[in-house]
């Protein structure tokens, strides 16, 4: 259990700061190598308080950014199946104790409703989200949801990818989940200290410290070589708890060869019933959370981030070029939201600060130069786990990831964007392809050609 190990945090973060100007920008030059940083590089780069070598600090996360996953953004949207919880976390609008929310748990049918929806709107990515207590059925109910998920289709539409964030499980749960199909699964800590996980979490399994951090050991004994991990910044001193992510990492490749394939970088907003929600103990500024972000844009270079509806559209878009790889779209984060059309009052999880939906944000997202991609490739080739890893690390899986993304984002403008839209998104397409070299512009001209000719699902 020596996963966190908090003297060596603390360790660090008590000794002197460096300021030396040189010191700084020797690690933004290291950084540009793509090969990550230690502990000591972070340390410094949090302590930067000069407005000149913030600005460094964000050009060099553009450039990795760019370099590892050029300008393409994944979109997906989260499918909440229940609220349904045992656990008592003081910051979560789904504790048991929080009589304000109606619980439900969604039917399978119920569940297929909402997934027509999603399809029709455009949408290839699902993250299920499961409240950490499930209906008579137990685990089984989750395993049939991602069935579920799978089995609808709707015009030329339909779900290629679920990801899944439930309660940390058994490695036999875990085998059953990969079974049906997952791509990653996601699990975050909340917070890695020690003293504030156990002042949040005041009942249920959720309690268990240990569990938890181990849940990535033993799904990656279970078969998924793909899992997200992720903080809820605002618990405890964001400083902290990126160090104790970086050792986290360092557990999972030294154990299993694979760190994260992605890091989620979730703020407390506030939630129904939650007084921490709302008065954050270690509020995290937004300047400070760019910072967040630019820092583990080169801390783990090869690794996704991903930015939900949680932050406003402006915040979105300024993070976009400092390291965010993959956002949330339409949101709802209430069971049945999609089909109501808007979260539930007093039965989402938290509140939402981007309302847009996938429509408006995917031509934002082209309109500021990016590429909106829905691309999934990788999970049906295989190119998982360390296979990703070593294509991610030195760059070389945007090679795959650029033209799949625009045959994925040409999908989308013909089948269901706006006509605004799609007018945005063919002059993106366009300028996508003039910058590329002749190889890769061939490859991306061959399925884009296929696309219009209306095929579908089409990939290398």
């Amino acid at each position: 259990m020596n996963i966190i190990e908090e003297p060596k945090i603390e360790a660090l973060l008590s000794a002197k700061p460096v300021r030396d100007e040189a010191a700084v920008r020797a690690v933004l030059v290291k950084a540009r190598e793509l090969k990550g940083l230690n502990p000591g590089d972070i340390v410094t780069l949090m302590n930067i308080s000069d407005p000149e070598l913030m600005g460094e600090l964000f050009n060099t996360a553009r450039y990795v950014k760019n370099a590892i996953y050029g300008a393409r953004l994944v979109l997906f949207a989260p499918l909440y199946v229940s609220n349904l919880c045992n656990n008592e976390c003081l910051y979560c609008a789904f504790r048991a104790r929080n009589k304000a929310v109606q619980r439900r748990a969604l039917t399978q049918e119920e569940i297929a409703q909402e997934i027509k929806l999603l399809v029709e709107q455009g949408h290839k990515r699902i993250l299920l989200v499961a409240g950490e207590s499930y209906p008579q059925e137990g685990f089984a109910y989750v395993l049939k949801a991602v069935q579920t998920i799978y089995s609808v289709k709707s015009g030329r539409g339909e779900i290629r990818r679920v990801n899944a964030n439930v309660a940390p499980l058994s490695v036999e749960e875990f085998k059953a989940l990969k079974g049906v199909g997952i791509g990653t699964y996601q699990l975050f800590q909340e917070t890695y200290h020690r003293e504030t996980y156990k002042r949040v979490h005041v009942g249920g399994k959720k309690r268990d410290y240990d569990w938890r951090v181990t849940g990535m050991d033993r799904a990656m004994e279970g078969g998924i070589d793909d899992v997200g991990i992720g903080v809820l910044f605002g618990l405890f001193d964001w400083r902290f708890e990126i160090l104790a992510l970086m050792q986290h990492i360092a557990h999972l490749e030294k154990k299993f060869g694979v760190g994260p394939h992605t890091i989620s970088v979730p703020r407390l907003e506030p939630a129904s019933g939650s007084e921490i929600a709302s008065h954050p103990p270690h509020a995290v500024s937004d300047t400070d959370f760019r910072r967040i972000v630019a820092i583990l844009r080169l801390a783990v270079p090869y690794t996704g981030i991903i930015l939900s509806t949680r932050e406003t559209p402006n915040i979105r878009r300024e993070t976009f070029a400092l390291g965010v790889s993959q956002i949330s779209a339409g949101s709802r984060t209430s069971p049945g939201g999609y089909g109501k059309g808007e979260d539930i009052k007093d039965n989402a999880q938290f509140s939402v600060g981007d309302h847009r939906s996938l429509d408006e944000v995917v031509r934002d997202v082209a309109t500021l130069g990016y590429i909106p991609s829905f691309c999934t490739a990788c999970y049906r080739l295989g190119r998982t786990g360390k296979d990703f890893m070593d294509l991610a690390k030195p760059g070389e899986i945007k090679n795959h990831c650029d033209p799949n993304a625009l045959s994925t984002f040409q999908e989308y403008l013909i089948d269901y964007a706006a006509p605004e839209t799609r007018q945005v998104g063919e002059g993106r397409i366009a300028a996508a392809l003039a910058g590329m070299e002749p190889g890769h512009r061939a490859i991306s001209e061959k399925l884009l050609h296929q696309v219009r000719a209306g095929k579908r699902d089409v990939f290398c």
